[in-house]
Order: C-alpha cells, then sequence, then structure tokens
C-alpha cells in the first residue's frame, strides 16, 4: 500500500501518465504550488520548499527504484517540488504573464538540460532525479528576476 501510495505521489495523482510531455502536465502542478507559496511570507515559503524538496528526493527515489533505477517519464514529483523555486520570493510574479513566463522557461531548461542541468543528472537516485529540476528552476528564477526588474524600469519610467 505505500508503494502504490509513493507511486501516485510521484506520478502528480497520475498527471505523469499523459500520454504527451507528462513532465509538462506535472509542472502544472507545481505552478498552482508555486502560486499559493508566493501568498506567504519568504521565510515560509523556503521553510516549506525545502521541506517538500527533501520528500520529493524520497519519493523519487523510491519511485525510480521500482522502475528499475531509471527516472521514468511518469515520475513528476520533482517538477512540482521545484518549479516554486523558479518563481521563489518574487512577488510580482504571482501574475498570470510572469507565471506563464516561468512555466515556458521552466520547461525549456528541463526539457533540453543545458549545462549545468545535465551535470545533476549524474548524481544518484532521487537526489539525480530532483536536482536537475533544481538547477532548472534556479535558471529560471535567474531569467525571471531579470525579467521582471526589466518591466519594472521600463513601466516606471513610462510613468
Amino acid at each position: 500500500m505505500l508503494e502504490t501510495l509513493n507511486l501516485v505521489l510521484a506520478s502528480g495523482l497520475g498527471l505523469g501518465f499523459v500520454p504527451f510531455a507528462p513532465g509538462t502536465a506535472g509542472t502544472l502542478l507545481g505552478v498552482a504550488l508555486a502560486w499559493w507559496l508566493l501568498g506567504l511570507r519568504l521565510g515560509h515559503q523556503l521553510t516549506i520548499s525545502a521541506a517538500l524538496l527533501c520528500l520529493g528526493v524520497l519519493v523519487c527515489h523510491l519511485a525510480a527504484r521500482y522502475h528499475g533505477g531509471i527516472d521514468h517519464s511518469s515520475i513528476v514529483f520533482d517538477e512540482i517540488v521545484a518549479f516554486p523555486l523558479a518563481v521563489m520570493g518574487l512577488a510580482a510574479a504571482r501574475t498570470l504573464w510572469a507565471m506563464a513566463a516561468a512555466f515556458v522557461v521552466y520547461r525549456l531548461f528541463d526539457a533540453l538540460k543545458p549545462p549545468p542541468v545535465n551535470l545533476a543528472e549524474f548524481a544518484p537516485g532521487g537526489l539525480g532525479v530532483v536536482l536537475d529540476d533544481v538547477i532548472a528552476a534556479l535558471l529560471t528564477w535567474l531569467v525571471m528576476a531579470a525579467l521582471l526588474s526589466l518591466r519594472h524600469l521600463v513601466f516606471h519610467k513610462a510613468a
């Protein structure tokens, strides 16, 4: 029963089984989680995210072991728990356009796996499954912080 519960969690309540782009489908739950977290104080965002990332390493490790030691496409819990890092602390990201931009940028980094994202996959077990998503989210955060700062400068200069 615990194994089944872990697999349901690892698959993002089944989103990991969609036939096309399961990581993208799973990330949608991460967007909802990020939206909720952005409504909290930064300290709470960090604490909850750290706890979820630790849980993610365990959940993804057990799910990968179930699937023969691989990061099976149905495992999307890593995207869910890592995506909020893409907008962490960026209060201005709690808008539809900013969240959509973060979603697109994050999915590009996660799918294309440019360096240093690709280097994280060499870490063993659940750590490797989650770490590449964390790095993709941190790179997304850099892009989003720059975009939001630029947007702020442009709109305030125009006003």
